[in-house]
């Protein structure tokens, strides 16, 4: 008898023996989110360490969940998720939504990351609502080091949004000045930009047209409205 697992026939013992070695769904989700390159992938899940990603990702592949493919004349890797990982995103994303609604606001912030949020945040951005040419938006953690403090979104029509630790030395259309838990607490849907814009704890300086147009090219977590 095996000394992995549970050990019983039971389908939901079999199928959490696949899903439940620590941060497999989080992998999964980062890659349903468009992430396929190893870098990339590690932005979404900045808590896990390189060596443990790639073992994680070999055991995802052994198990058929993971497609890793390589490409034969730049030799850049790729993982993307199988039709049998597919299956499951709806089902996780179920699950994701009754965490919302059920595990307490503040338990919920207890873990706060800038360098997470600012991630996926970049994900939501709606280049149609900003200016048809290059946006720069700059969002400042005071509470945070100060090397820590500063990320820069760059917005361009046809192109992904990029998103920058380092001063990428464009002017700045907007600044956006922020307390964490407040727009992390925005971000997830448990309060709202214009709430906490009110409440002074969102500033923003800078271009009036994109400042008042916040709502609709900042968007929200995919758990916001569950």
């Amino acid at each position: 008898m095996s000394s992995d697992g549970y050990n019983q026939y039971c389908p939901v013992a079999k199928a959490s023996e696949v899903l439940e070695p620590r941060w497999t769904l989080l992998l999964l989700c980062e890659m349903w989110s468009g992430s396929t390159r190893f870098n990339e992938i590690r932005r979404g899940v900045p808590g896990m360490s390189p060596s443990l990603m790639s073992k994680r990702l070999r055991e995802m592949e052994a198990k058929g969940l993971v497609a890793r493919t390589e490409n034969p004349s730049t030799g850049d890797i790729n993982y993307t998720t199988t039709p049998i990982a597919d299956e499951l995103e709806p089902i996780v994303l179920e699950l994701g939504k009754w965490a919302h609604r059920n595990v307490d606001a503040e338990v919920t912030l207890e873990n706060l990351d800038a360098k997470l949020l600012m991630w996926n945040m970049r994900r939501k951005i709606n280049i149609n609502a900003l200016p048809a040419r290059r946006s720069v938006i700059e969002f400042t953690y005071p509470e945070l080091p100060k090397d820590e403090q500063n990320f820069w979104l760059i917005a361009k029509p046809g192109t992904p949004v990029d998103l920058c630790s380092l001063d990428p030395g464009h002017d700045v259309d907007l600044f956006v000045s922020a307390d964490l838990k407040a727009m992390t607490s925005a971000w997830i849907g448990h309060s709202t930009l214009r709430a906490e814009i009110c409440r002074g704890k969102i500033s923003l300086i800078g271009d009036i047209s994109i400042a008042a147009s916040i709502d609709s090219w900042l968007g929200r977590s995919t758990f916001a409205d569950g």
